[in-house]
Formats: structure tokens, C-alpha cells, sequence
């Protein structure tokens, strides 16, 4: 698949604007912080102690997953889920400031050398201990499965929920992070938003669901949906966000997203990747991308090199 220059600047901006939401929402994480009349600022601080533009879980655990889709490997085999396992416990191992309770759960059971099958057996032992597992744990990092899968939507699709499942055995998480990425996908190759258009590649009998909920969260307004740290209002959140900003671009829909309150790294993460696979890299400012960095010792340069690579195993 060829991209255009305007393709290969919306797929950077995914990356680069989940991380930019995660770092302009950290350091208001359930009320820690309330920004001021300029709105959101990378202040840093939160739960997690962060420095000014440090990204949080949200993009490290994506960056374990874009380091893998980098190689060109296919998200879907053993080998790409244990890799993938692998960066995620190599993360854990570090001792993360902040990381979500199902995620804990999961790599702590897994042990210290977890296969993805190992890892995606501990998700459903606790899935089915706790009888729920619908966090916003999978659907806030799985913004790298879409560059991986511009040409593929079918693969897209099982890469999604294969990579889901690895902490987050709930069908609609893994249904959720399909959806987004489907969304994500339309919008780096056409530069237009479309969710509607991924129903019909979710399991039949989740349609209805999912529509009812899409249109909740074009008719309600956002900050109706909080909390947020279940998988279905998450991912409400930052689409509600997205389109109560219209025509505002990439700034302002992500300050809708954070003053909705909650989990506000979280869900500026997940709708900075579909802003910036709609607006593309050249829309986030620079004073951001100069802030950004995060795990492991990366900056937004790496980011960047992390895209282009994963998008060029595509063309």
C-alpha cells in the first residue's frame, strides 16, 4: 500500500497524539488537578508524580506494542503476542508510577517470564475470579494495531482483539479496541472520522450494542461519561469529545476530552490517536512535542521513528 505525504503525517499523529493527550491529562487524573482558564496544560504531577510532558501507562504499554509492530511482525502470531508479553513485563519490572489494577493483576499473575498465551490464560483466570474484566486498560494503548493494519481491516480486526485479550479477557474491550482502530484506519487513509462504518466487522450479536452506544455518545454531551474507567464509557468519552469539538481540531477536542474529568489520561489518549490520525502530526504544537517523553528513555523523535516504521512494513 503507498501512502500519500498526508497519509504518512495523519499515521505519525497517532502515536504522537495518544501520547500528547496521555501527557496533557496526566497530571489531572481524577481531580488531582483542575485546569485553569487556559485549560489543559502538560503540567505533569498526578497520581504518578510525573514530570511536565511524561507520558503515563497509557503510551508505554503502547510503546511496547509499537516496538513489536515496528519489526513487521504480525500482531496476531505467538511470536509477535510473546514479544509483546515480554515488553510489557519488561515494563512492569521497572516499576511503573502508575499502572491500572486489571494490568497489575494480570503480569503479576503471569509470572516473570510470561508467553502471550501465558499472559492472555492469567486475564482469563482473573476475567473469570472477578466476573469482569471491562477496564479502559486494552482500548487506551491499542492505537499502534492500527498502522500496523492499514492494508488489512480483516486482520486489523483479530490483531485488535488478540492484543486486547493478552490482559483484558472481556469481549467488549477487545470489541472496543476494534472499533477505535477500525476508526483510526479510515481516518489516517481518508482524513475523516468514521466509528459507524466498523460495526459491521464486530461479532453480529455486539452491533446493537455498540450503535446504541455511538449514538449515545453523539447525543449526550461528554461529560456525561464519567466515570470512565470501564472499556464501553471510555471509549463514549473520548468519541463524545471528538464530536462535540467539531471542526476544532486536534487542541481544543483534546481540552473537551480532559475536562470531562475521571480517567482524563486515559481518555485523552485514546481520542488524541484518532485526532491525530485525522489531523495529523503537523497539527499537535511543537511546545508539546519539545515536552514529550516517557518510558523506555524515548522522546517524540522516537515516536515518530516507531510510526514510520510500522507503516512502511505495510507499503
Amino acid at each position: 500500500m503507498g501512502l500519500s505525504s498526508e497519509q504518512v503525517d495523519r499515521a505519525v499523529g497517532v502515536l504522537l497524539g495518544s501520547a500528547c493527550g496521555d501527557a496533557l491529562g496526566a497530571g489531572y487524573e481524577f481531580g488531582v488537578a483542575t485546569p485553569g482558564p487556559e485549560g489543559p496544560r502538560m503540567i505533569g504531577g498526578g497520581l504518578g508524580g510525573f514530570a511536565p510532558g511524561e507520558w503515563t501507562d497509557d503510551t508505554s504499554m503502547a510503546v511496547a506494542i509499537a516496538e513489536v509492530a515496528a519489526t513487521g511482525a504480525d500482531l496476531r502470531s505467538p511470536e509477535a503476542l510473546d514479544a509483546i508479553a515480554a515488553a510489557f513485563r519488561r515494563w512492569y519490572d521497572g516499576g511503573p508510577a502508575d499502572i491500572g489494577i486489571q494490568t497489575r493483576q494480570v503480569l503479576h499473575a503471569a509470572g516473570p517470564a510470561p508467553s502471550g498465551a501465558g499472559l492472555a490464560a492469567a486475564a482469563t483466570a482473573i476475567h473469570e475470579k472477578c466476573r469482569q474484566s471491562g477496564g479502559n486498560g486494552s482500548l487506551m494503548r491499542t492505537a499502534p494495531v492500527a498502522l500496523a493494519y492499514l492494508d488489512d481491516p480483516v486482520a486489523l480486526v483479530e490483531a485488535a482483539m488478540a492484543v486486547s485479550a493478552l490482559t483484558h479477557h472481556d469481549p467488549q474491550a477487545g470489541e472496543a479496541c476494534a472499533l477505535w482502530c477500525l476508526a483510526i484506519r479510515h481516518a489516517v487513509l481518508t482524513g475523516t472520522f468514521d466509528l459507524w462504518a466498523g460495526l459491521e466487522a464486530l461479532p453480529a450479536d455486539s452491533r446493537d450494542f455498540w450503535a446504541l452506544r455511538l449514538l449515545g455518545a453523539q447525543t449526550d454531551l461528554p461529560t456525561t461519561f464519567q466515570p470512565n474507567g470501564y472499556v464501553v464509557t471510555a471509549l463514549q468519552a473520548a468519541w463524545s469529545a471528538i464530536h462535540h469539538t467539531p471542526g476544532s481540531g486536534l487542541e481544543n477536542s483534546l481540552t473537551t476530552a480532559i475536562l470531562i474529568g475521571d480517567d482524563t489520561d486515559t481518555v485523552a489518549a485514546i481520542a488524541g490517536a484518532l485526532l491525530g490520525a485525522r489531523w495529523g502530526a503537523a497539527a499537535i504544537p511543537a511546545q508539546w512535542l519539545d515536552l514529550l517523553h516517557g518510558w523506555p528513555g524515548l522522546r517524540a523523535d522516537d515516536l515518530v521513528a516507531l510510526a514510520l516504521a510500522t507503516v512502511r512494513q505495510t507499503a
